[in-house]
C-alpha cells in the first residue's frame, strides 16, 4: 500500500468500477434472446391481472382470438375490453398476423382482459424477440400487482370503519 490515493479517478482506477460498469452495460446489450416455439409453431405465456390467471398460445394466423372456446366478440361483450385485449397487436404493428388461443380462469370480466393482454404481450414477445422493445416500452410487460386490500379486524372493510355514534 505504498500508493496513496489522492483523487477520485485515483480510486476509480484502484477499484475499476468505470470499466465494470461499461462491461455489465456491454453485456447486457449483448444479450440476444431466442424465439422459444413447441412442436405446432405456437408460443406460451401466462398473463395475470388481480385474480385472473390467462394461459396464452400464440401462433401465426389471421388474427382470431379464441378465449375458453368462444369467439373474443362473445366471450368480452364489452368494446373497451375487445380494445383491451388488442393493444399488444396496434402496439407491435402486428395486428391480423396472429391467432390467439387463452383459456382464463377467476375475477371478473376487467381483470380477465387484463390478463388475457398481459399473456398475449409476454407470448409475443417470446415468438418474436424483436417486437420485445416496443411491447416494454408500452408497459405490457409488466405484470400489474394491484390487487384487493384484505378485510381488517375492528373495520366494516378493509378501510372503512363502523358508524360513529356521538349519543
Amino acid at each position: 500500500m505504498t500508493d496513496e490515493i489522492k483523487s477520485l479517478d485515483d480510486l476509480k482506477a484502484a477499484v475499476g468500477v468505470g470499466e465494470e460498469a461499461d462491461d455489465a452495460a456491454a453485456t447486457e446489450a449483448a444479450i440476444i434472446r431466442e424465439p422459444v416455439r413447441d412442436a405446432l409453431g405456437r408460443s406460451y405465456a401466462t398473463g395475470k391481472r388481480k385474480d385472473a390467471v390467462a394461459r396464452v398460445w400464440v401462433k401465426p394466423g389471421h388474427g382470431k382470438v379464441t378465449v375458453n372456446g368462444k369467439e373474443l366478440e362473445i366471450y368480452f361483450a364489452r368494446p373497451v375490453l375487445q380494445m383491451v385485449i388488442g393493444q399488444p397487436f396496434t402496439v407491435a404493428n402486428v395486428a391480423g398476423q396472429f391467432d390467439v388461443m387463452c383459456t382464463v380462469k377467476g375475477g371478473g370480466l376487467s381483470g380477465q382482459a387484463g390478463a388475457v393482454k398481459h399473456g398475449i404481450s409476454k407470448a409475443l414477445s417470446v415468438y418474436d424477440p424483436e417486437l420485445r422493445p416496443a411491447l416494454k416500452a408500452a408497459g405490457f410487460l409488466t405484470r400489474d400487482s394491484r390487487v384487493v386490500e384484505r378485510k381488517k379486524y375492528g373495520k366494516r372493510k378493509a378501510r372503512r370503519s363502523f358508524q360513529f355514534s356521538k349519543r
